[in-house]
């Protein structure tokens, strides 16, 4: 089931909080989730001018409940901002990307990573506290899910209401299915919202991709074709993920958005 609103577990998250307190509760409960032994899954973010958002993602991802080991590596590919200072008092990993865009950064924590498992994240998105075990738990278990990916929902900062987002949600569901049925799978695979074994990850090239595709999308295409497996979908309620709607502000609204979206899905 799709929310309606916003859960109460996910708005905890929502206020921004730089108070060393809860910097000291971040870093506190990260050391929990690495439980003091080598990392089996490496949670990989980049980041660039991201002090709106960065603590917030942080806190979900390190309040997460899960049986594997865990390492947060976040990438700050030349923010300008506070994102910096903000990751590293956290408490966790920040590694630095000088080449500007998102292939070589989301490379660059590919290369960095130590855990056996990849999740990708990044710093607009609110994930839940089962995300890292049920993300994880297909791969650990089917030699056949060469990739995972799940659902999200939208976080309005914009002028369009939560309600809205609902039926919007729903609309792009089919979408998804039309897009699995009848052109490739790999288009529903977001960066935020997905994980795969990092050698089979590296035997692939990582995230490089031609122009006119996308890092994620084609790395999905990469590793099924390489015969590692096929897309996993992870539907579960409780992995959903929250996402802020500025990539629909950034097309100009949702109707123009969504009008953006029926061409790519439609070829029209």
């Amino acid at each position: 089931m799709r929310p309606i609103f916003i859960p109460k577990y996910i708005q905890q998250y929502l206020n921004k909080n730089h108070t060393q307190s809860n910097f000291d509760a971040i870093a506190s409960a990260y050391q929990t989730l690495t439980k003091g032994r080598e990392p089996e899954v490496s949670i990989v973010m980049p980041a660039y001018n991201e002090e709106e958002n960065i603590v917030q993602t942080l806190s979900s991802l390190c309040h997460n409940n899960t049986s594997f080991a865990v390492e947060i590596v976040v990438v700050n590919n030349n923010s300008k901002d506070k994102t910096e200072e903000l990751i590293k008092a956290c408490g966790v990993i920040c590694a630095e990307q000088t080449i500007q865009g998102i292939t070589p950064t989301r490379n660059k924590g590919l290369s960095i990573a130590k855990g056996k498992y990849i999740l990708n994240a990044d710093a607009d998105t609110i994930y839940p506290k089962d995300w890292i075990e049920e993300m994880i738990k297909p791969l650990a278990t089917d030699n056949n899910a060469a990739i995972t990916y799940g659902t999200f929902s939208f976080i309005p900062i914009g002028s369009t209401g939560r309600f809205t987002y609902y039926f919007y949600e729903w609309f792009s569901e089919f979408t998804r299915f039309y897009n699995a049925k009848f052109k490739t799978e790999a288009v529903n695979v977001y960066g935020f919202n997905s994980g795969f074994r990092k050698e089979q990850g590296l035997q692939v090239d990582g995230f490089n991709h031609p122009a006119g595709t996308n890092e994620d999308g084609f790395l999905a295409l990469k590793l099924t074709e390489k015969g590692f497996g096929k897309m996993h979908r992870v539907g579960k309620s409780n992995a959903i993920v929250w996402t802020t709607d500025r990539r629909i502000q950034i097309d100009g609204g949702l109707w123009k958005g969504t009008w953006k979206r029926l061409k790519r899905v439609f070829n029209l």
